[in-house]
């Protein structure tokens, strides 16, 4: 049985990973301090081929024992909110993960050297291509597209470079996956994540698609949608089974050594779109939206080239849009208890 370790386990995105890993016959190893949501409780706790470290990633080098028998390492641990830790945090973004990631690596590198790991997979993101004036957006603009602004942007982008760093001196396989913009159930409000009002509502959180479905849950049929900016930004929106489902075939891909992939639906959706859809799943009028003034950080364009995982790695999305919607929809309803 492969064993694969996965740091960031009860994180929004790691928690499907884990799920992913579990349902197709691996041996999963969770890492996390739950210092993002708090104490949360995952469906695939549970699950007999899963074990579990309260450990923080920061120092996970230290536990290099516990870790001897690992084939992958699936490194998600990151400090991570929505785009309102941009700002507030924007130091913590860069000095935290930089932490983090260093020591991965130094775990990485030692268990490849010493023991049987045979590759890291570094989750990076879209927002290394927050300067980009190319779309779509292909893997290659990484080496010509200006850095990013953001220090979150900007320290992403260099997980990447550990990547590169560590095959050249170590010779450490590596495979790179940039999800663009996960959506599905499970990412509730982040621990330390400043309060935004958008218009009469405070955001539970400032991620987009369940942003506006908790602001919708809280107005009347009658109310104007707040959206941020003029709602033509464009996203491609992708439920966090396939963005697990990509994880899982480029980490075993032989076509996936020492590569980057973008993982992403090819659709593209701007927030104006994304609202109409949600506001039809709550309310039967039409929607009619407040524009209220964007983020500094607000990329209005992330369109990426699927091409490449779709050629290397046979990677297509299964699920719609449509049905991720209806999926966080429920979720929410259930979990608010605001909506009849």
């Amino acid at each position: 049985m492969v064993k694969v370790l996965v740091t960031g386990s009860q994180g929004f995105i790691g928690s499907y990973v884990c799920q992913e890993l579990l349902d197709n016959g691996f041996e999963v190893v969770g890492v996390d301090n739950y210092s993002k949501y708090g104490k949360v409780a995952r469906p695939h706790d549970q699950h007999p081929n899963f074990s579990f470290y309260n450990i923080d990633a920061r120092t996970i080098c230290h536990h290099t024992s516990k870790f001897t028998d690992v084939d992958y390492i699936i490194a998600g641990a990151a400090m991570i909110g929505g785009i309102s830790y941009f700002h507030k945090y924007a130091y913590d973004l860069l000095a935290t993960n930089e932490r983090i990631m260093s020591s991965t690596f130094d775990l990485a590198i030692e268990l490849y050297k010493e023991h049987h790991l045979n590759k890291i997979l570094v989750l990076s993101s879209s927002m290394v291509f927050e300067s980009t004036t190319t779309f779509p957006t292909p893997e290659s603009a990484i080496k010509s597209c200006p850095p990013p602004l953001s220090t979150y942007g900007f320290q992403k982008l260099s997980c990447e470079y550990f990547c590169k760093g560590a095959l050249e001196q170590y010779e450490l396989p590596y495979t790179i996956v940039r999800p663009f913009n996960c959506v599905g159930v499970g990412e509730d409000k982040a621990l330390g994540e400043e309060e935004v009002r958008s218009g009469n509502v405070s955001m539970m959180m400032s991620h987009v698609l369940p942003d506006l479905v908790y602001k919708a849950m809280r107005l009347s049929s009658d109310d104007a949608l707040p959206i941020f900016g003029d709602g033509n930004q464009i996203r491609h929106y992708t439920n966090g089974k396939d963005i697990a489902r990509g994880i899982r075939l480029a980490l075993m891909s032989m076509h996936a050594i020492n590569e980057d992939f973008n993982i992403s639906s090819p659709t593209a959706t701007t927030v104006k779109e994304l609202g109409e859809m949600v506001w039809s799943k709550i309310h039967s009028s039409q929607v009619q939206f407040q524009h209220d003034p964007p983020f500094n950080y607000d990329v209005q364009v992330r369109s990426p080239d699927v091409s490449k995982s779709e050629t290397l790695l046979d990677f297509w999305p299964r699920i719609s849009l449509e049905e991720s919607v209806g999926e966080v929809v429920e979720w929410m309803a259930q979990r608010l208890e605001v909506y009849k």
